[in-house]
């Protein structure tokens, strides 16, 4: 193992512009986004996901200021730390960690329902096992290995989602399915805002919930070949991601199928049939819709996962070259992988989670535990858990800190002491003293002109030229 803390830049600009295109299309958009439309109305969907778009892209062009000028591995933890406070770049540090720790879980989980599409009967850990053993193996090899695999999941949801567009398009116009619908849903009943600005609000959760995973670009700062051009190349790219892959996929669907559907208020990863996603494909003629989006949620969900695997892992790194976790988990192997934070994570979390995970799934089926593990991460979303840990690591750090500030304050106070003592035992002492010699600049600072006072020394402000202070 290494000592010197040193990851490798080995992550290329395609790698960059894929993930910034499709890195955090999942199960938000293709399955979840059904449900924000059948309770907000079509209009009620498109103005949440169009207010989040907008606050996700004011966000990513800040970080991405900020990741150009320091392309670190901490990223966003780090800035608070050194921009704030060191208080919240810990607990916004350990906050990603656990955020990722549970959404790791129900990826896991959402993978074993989405295989039992395929195979009912084989049991749903199997499923979920293998999906870590593949997701460990891809980040354990090389930074360069999870960025390939990235690049190509990446790049089946973005071809996902255009086809779906066009298919999409040609059905609103009447060249696909028989009939053109045009915009009939967004007057159908109670469209286009069903349930005014409260309901509009609570559907800010799910959308949030669709645009998570934008901040990895940050987090891939620190093994960025070349940040400078990689990054803000890939963080232009965002704005045609929100308003392709999102804005225009909501209205999509909102035209195509009224918000009183039952399938959208029933779309979830239990049952991939009507996702509004494959309802969109049935309407136009597709008879495997079902099959192939199952095959492209599958996608969705590793990626997913892989991409948790290495943020919480790169986090917890810096969090251990930063001293707030155990020194051990800073440091990398050959091939510049965090080996004890890979590790750490998964056996010391998943020694617990998983053991849970498996009672869960042996004793209530694979579509509870997917349904404990989404409410958790629900509530994680709606900042329950997240103010829980913020304040809770927050106020440790807070106490560690105010320890540090009095063992200073006590080794200043005893310093001072001390050389009071020295200046009373003799004049030699008295004049060679650092008490002494800072009150006799601060009277001759004090008796002098102003245009003499910046010369003086040790109170000269850090403006004045070299000559002057030569001089004094």
């Amino acid at each position: 193992m290494k000592e010197n803390n040193q990851v490798k830049r080995s992550l290329k600009t395609r790698h960059l512009s894929m993930i910034a295109l499709g890195g955090s299309i999942g199960t938000g958009l293709f399955v979840a986004s059904g449900s924000a439309i059948s309770t907000a109305g079509p209009g009620g969907a498109l103005a949440a996901y169009l207010g989040i778009g907008i606050m996700v892209y004011f966000l990513m062009t800040s970080l991405g200021e900020m990741a150009t000028y320091l392309p670190i591995t901490g990223s966003f933890a780090e800035y608070s730390k050194r921009f704030v406070d060191p208080a919240l770049g810990f607990a916004m540090g350990w906050n990603y960690w656990f955020n990722w720790a549970i959404t790791l879980a129900v990826d896991l989980s959402t993978a074993a329902l989405v295989l039992k599409f395929w195979f009912p009967h084989v049991p749903g850990w199997l499923f979920s096992l293998a999906a870590l053993v593949i997701i460990f193996l891809i980040n354990a090899l090389s930074v360069k290995s999870f960025g390939e695999a990235e690049y190509w999941m990446a790049l089946i949801k973005v071809i996902t989602v255009i086809v779906f567009l066009i298919v999409g398009l040609l059905t609103i116009i009447g060249i696909l399915g028989g009939h053109a619908v045009f915009l009939e849903n967004f007057a159908y009943k109670k469209a286009p805002f069903v349930g005014g600005i409260p309901t509009v609000l609570s559907v800010f959760v799910v959308a949030g919930f669709s645009f998570q995973g934008t901040e990895l670009i940050g987090i891939t700062a620190g093994e960025t070949e070349n940040p400078e051009k990689s990054l803000p190349k890939a963080i232009k790219q965002v704005f045609w991601r929100i308003l392709l892959f999102y804005i225009l996929s909501i209205f999509v669907i909102a035209c195509l199928i009224p918000y009183t559907s039952p399938n959208l208020l029933g779309s979830s990863a239990s049952d991939i049939t009507i996702s509004p996603f494959t309802l969109v494909f049935r309407r136009a003629g597709l008879a495997s819709a079902a099959s192939v989006m199952n095959a492209v949620i599958l996608t969705s969900v590793l990626s997913a996962a892989n991409s948790g695997m290495y943020a919480s892992t790169r986090m917890l790194f810096a969090l251990g070259i930063s001293g707030d976790a155990p020194k051990m988990f800073s440091r990398v192997n050959d091939r510049g992988i965090p080996v004890f934070a890979l590790l750490g994570m998964r056996l010391r979390f998943f020694r617990v989670v998983f053991a849970i995970f498996q009672r869960l799934l042996c004793s209530a089926g694979p579509k509870r535990l997917y349904s404990y593990f989404d409410t958790l991460e629900l509530y994680n979303n709606r900042r329950v858990l997240g103010k829980f840990f913020f304040g809770f690591f927050a106020l440790l750090f807070c106490v560690r800190r105010a320890l540090t500030c009095s063992a200073r304050f006590l080794r200043t106070a005893a310093s001072g002491c001390n050389a009071r003592r020295a200046s009373r035992s003799g004049p030699a002492a008295s004049q060679n003293s650092p008490c002494s010699s800072a009150c006799r600049a601060g009277r001759r600072s004090r008796s002098a002109p102003k245009a003499q006072r910046k010369a003086l020394p040790g109170i000269y402000h850090r403006s004045t030229p070299p000559a002057l202070r030569a001089a004094a």
